[in-house]
Formats: C-alpha cells, sequence, structure tokens
C-alpha cells in the first residue's frame, strides 16, 4: 500500500491557504494514481518514467508542485516502451497543482455553480473540482479520447464521477454553464464558450501563444467583459487531432544556418524571448505565430525566429558586444521584437498585462489599456 496521504498534505500546505476551501481538496486527492507513468526530459527527446517501478520517484513526482508531461505528440506514457523517446511537443500534462487551485480560484465558484473544466489531461482538476463541489456539477471535456478513458476509471477507483466528455472543445459544449475554467490556451476565445455560459456566468482562460490569464463575465448581449490578470499562466494550446501541426524546423534551420537578406547590428542584448513572460505575449499579440530556439554559452548567444509566412531572424552576440542581426522573409521579425522592447523602455511596462478585455458574442477578442488596442 502506497503512502500517499502525508505527502498529499503536505501538497496542500504548500499550494493552499490554511482557510481555502481547496486544502481539503488537494490533501484527499491520490494524484500518483491519477499519473502512473509521465515523461521526462532525456538529452535523446523525452524518456518514459514508470511510478510502480520507482514508488519514491513517483511519490516524489506526484505531489511536488511542478507539471507532469503525459503525452509527447501523440503517444502517451502510458502506451510507451521504455526505448521510445519522442521528440515532439508536449500535448497532454497533470498540471502543476498550483496552478489548477489558481484558475479555479479566479472562476469564483458559488457552491451551486455548475463548472466546466476544459482540458481534461490526467484529470486532477476535474478530480479536485467534484470533491470542492459535487460529481453533479463539474463536467470536464478533451479532445483526446483515451485522456476521457483513463481518467474516468481513474477517477471511479477514487468514488468520483464527474461527467467526462470527449469532444472538440472549440466546438459546442456539452451542457449549460455557470463557470468555464480551461487548462488550456486559446485565440481568439470560442464562440462556443460564449454560447455555453449562463448569464454573468464567468471565464477563465489563457491566450494561446502568451501567459495572459484573462477573466470576463458574460455580458446581456451575449459577449463577455473582464481583464487580464496580473497573475501569469501558459498551456498548451487547444488542438483538433492526436498531435499539433509541424514545426518550422526546417526554417528555423535556415535562420541558424544562412545569411540574411537585411544584415544589422542589433539595438538591444540577444534576449530568451520565452523565457521574458511579457516579453513574450506582447510579441505574441503584436505578431503571432512566431518560434523561438535559444542556446548560450561561455562565449555567445544566439536566438532564433520564425514564422510560418517565411520570415526569419538571427541574432548572435559575443560577450561584451552588441548582436549582428540578419533577417529574411517578407517580414523583420527582430525589429518586430525591438519595437516592443523600446516600448518597454520608454513607458516602463507593457499594456497587455493588467488590459481590459472585451469579447464579441462571436468570440472575436479585443485587448485595451489606455490608447492601445489589439484585436486577437
Amino acid at each position: 500500500m502506497v503512502n500517499w496521504a502525508p505527502r498529499a498534505a503536505a501538497l496542500a500546505e504548500r499550494v493552499t491557504h490554511p482557510s481555502s476551501r481547496w486544502r481539503a481538496p488537494v490533501a484527499r486527492t491520490a494524484r500518483h494514481e491519477l499519473v502512473p507513468r509521465w515523461w521526462q526530459r532525456a538529452p535523446d527527446g523525452w524518456a518514459v518514467r514508470n511510478g510502480e517501478s520507482d514508488e519514491v520517484g513517483w511519490l516524489d513526482a506526484a505531489y511536488g508542485d511542478a507539471s507532469l508531461v503525459t503525452s509527447v505528440g501523440p503517444l502517451h506514457a502510458d502506451h510507451a516502451d521504455s526505448d521510445d523517446h519522442p521528440a515532439g511537443l508536449p500535448t497532454s500534462s497533470s498540471t502543476l497543482p498550483s496552478l489548477v487551485v489558481r484558475m479555479f480560484q479566479h472562476a469564483r465558484l458559488g457552491d451551486d455553480d455548475a463548472v466546466c473544466d476544459i482540458g481534461t489531461g490526467s484529470g486532477y482538476g476535474a478530480a479536485l473540482a467534484a470533491r470542492r463541489l459535487s460529481d453533479a456539477q463539474i463536467t470536464s471535456v478533451d479532445v483526446d479520447p483515451y485522456l476521457v478513458e483513463a481518467a474516468r476509471a481513474r477517477l471511479d477507483a477514487m468514488d468520483l464521477h464527474p461527467a467526462l466528455v470527449h469532444t472538440d472543445a472549440t466546438g459546442d459544449l456539452p451542457g449549460t454553464f455557470d463557470r468555464i475554467v480551461a487548462t488550456v490556451g486559446v485565440r481568439p476565445v470560442p464562440a462556443s464558450w460564449l454560447a455555453a455560459l449562463s448569464p454573468g456566468g464567468r471565464l477563465v482562460t489563457t491566450i494561446a501563444g502568451t501567459s495572459l490569464l484573462v477573466t470576463a463575465e458574460k455580458t446581456e448581449d451575449g459577449g463577455a467583459t473582464g481583464r487580464v490578470e496580473w497573475d501569469r499562466a501558459g498551456f498548451m494550446h487547444t488542438r483538433h487531432g492526436p498531435d499539433y501541426p509541424p514545426r518550422l524546423a526546417v526554417l528555423l534551420a535556415t535562420a541558424r544556418e544562412h545569411d540574411g537578406d537585411d544584415i544589422g547590428t542589433g539595438r538591444y542584448p540577444v534576449v530568451h524571448v520565452t523565457e521574458a513572460w511579457d516579453l513574450a505575449s506582447m510579441l505574441d499579440v503584436v505578431a503571432p505565430g512566431i518560434e523561438h530556439r535559444f542556446d548560450e554559452d561561455d562565449k555567445q548567444r544566439v536566438a532564433l525566429m520564425a514564422h510560418a509566412d517565411g520570415s526569419w531572424a538571427r541574432a548572435v552576440a559575443h560577450a561584451g558586444e552588441p548582436p549582428q542581426v540578419h533577417q529574411g522573409g517578407p517580414r523583420r521579425l527582430w525589429d518586430i521584437l525591438d519595437e516592443v522592447r523600446t516600448h518597454w523602455l520608454t513607458y516602463g511596462e507593457l499594456p497587455v498585462r493588467g488590459a481590459k478585455v472585451f469579447i464579441k458574442p462571436d468570440g472575436t477578442t479585443y485587448l485595451a489599456r489606455g490608447k492601445w488596442l489589439a484585436k486577437l
């Protein structure tokens, strides 16, 4: 018998306030039973971890406040062999418990609310919500039928029985809800979510490609208004099948190896964009869909950018020197990044954080702060 309860209680103490109504759900939920196998980064891609063969490592992972990747590309860890080393993007995970709790806290759940949990994943979020409210109040949806089946079986074993539905969440949702909480990123907000939201209901989601966490309440016209919270969160994008479309590996290779049509000296130091969350979010709002790579050693920093329209950039900076920037394709991606950084330095902050959010009934989404306005 695995002695998990003390670890779950310790996790609850780390991720909730003593008076929080989420403390008991976290302490009572056997997260390790929902994630018996997971993927871990390895030199040659990803390596599968089997909890039953390493009980201590299993419990350390399950009751640490960290996300556990459960699928890479179309391959779920439950179906992997020890010699499988996929190199694709994660497509499912068990989100770190503190973030799951924060997302539900942003929803401001009422005791009688019907809740739609978008992105079943391992089922951990549905488990917490069902313990906080009741089985009958929780519906959880996921595009991956295996995730739904596995979560249902594992939650049933815990005597938890929320409604779990296999569906593409960007389409029609199975019901009407007082709260919709998404642990996947969208852009823009699907119109179907607004249609499924009760009058005055509250939506919590993130904008795909950014760390922008949005809360909004339904308005009389069928749209919603709210704000970008000062909190941050990042989730996998919604997908419509077992994997994401192919990435821009060929164009990134071009960016790494070729001279650009435009070669110059950069104004600012080379930065790891995806680790600079506000910068990355603002860039993705004004120029969505850019992929990034970053390498650093004792001698130099290299940043690559690529977009599906054929644009690319490479910035290389040696110690103590300004970067040399190569750019190609129809747009100058590094120039766009520099414009965002100039705004940041000029005004002291970027307008995306704390912006107001306006969502039309068709899902068209606008961010606004002062004179700044952006359509997603």
